[in-house]
Formats: C-alpha cells, sequence, structure tokens
C-alpha cells in the first residue's frame, strides 16, 4: 500500500501549494456525478419530447465543470499545464455529452 500513502500525500499536499481543500475538491467532484447523470436524463428525455432543453443542458454543464469552476476561482499559483488539463476536461465533456445525447435521442426516433 505504499503507493497509495505516495498519492494521499501528494494529493493533501497539492490544497495547500494551490490554495484549495483537496477534500472540498473531491467533495464537489463526486458530489456532483448523480446531479451530472440525473440532469443528462433530463435533457434527453426533453429532446425526446420535442421540448426545451436548454436549461436542463445548462445544468448537466454546471455540474460537469463544478469542481474545476471551484479549483479556478479559489487556487492560487495554479500552473498553466493545469488550466489546459481543465480546458481539455471541459471539451471532451461536451463532446462525450453530445455524443452520448445524439445516440439516445436517435433510437428514440428510429422506433
Amino acid at each position: 500500500m505504499e503507493w497509495f500513502e505516495i498519492f494521499k500525500d501528494w494529493f493533501l499536499s497539492l490544497g495547500e501549494k494551490y490554495n484549495v481543500n483537496p477534500f472540498i475538491f473531491g467533495g464537489i467532484y463526486l458530489g456532483a456525478i448523480p446531479f451530472f447523470f440525473l440532469s443528462l436524463s433530463w435533457t434527453i428525455k426533453r429532446i425526446r419530447n420535442k421540448k426545451s432543453f436548454v436549461f436542463p443542458t445548462l445544468l448537466t454543464g454546471l455540474f460537469f465543470i463544478s469542481a474545476y469552476l471551484y479549483l479556478l476561482v479559489a487556487g492560487r499559483n495554479i500552473p498553466l499545464w493545469v488550466y489546459f488539463f481543465i480546458g481539455i476536461m471541459v471539451l471532451y465533456g461536451i463532446y462525450s455529452t453530445v455524443k452520448k445525447i445524439r445516440k439516445k435521442t436517435k433510437n428514440q426516433t428510429d422506433r
């Protein structure tokens, strides 16, 4: 279990170095997951029913980036590569979410 201790020490040291609480970041990250999937389901249902899906889509995006927003707002001295990584994660999240929505709504219209 030495690798776990190394990871834990590294993870906790990031809080001091970048002025964020790693437990808050982790809590936001994990806590947003069920809300992300609920809002994604709501978005898909609204699309299938041909209703406005703007609000549930915005919520889906907010839940996806919530932990990163905390990092960007509360963090200090964050290296440039972290901003780049967050950008890549957000772009990938948008891509994969749109792909899921298209697949789920396409399956519905093919019936």
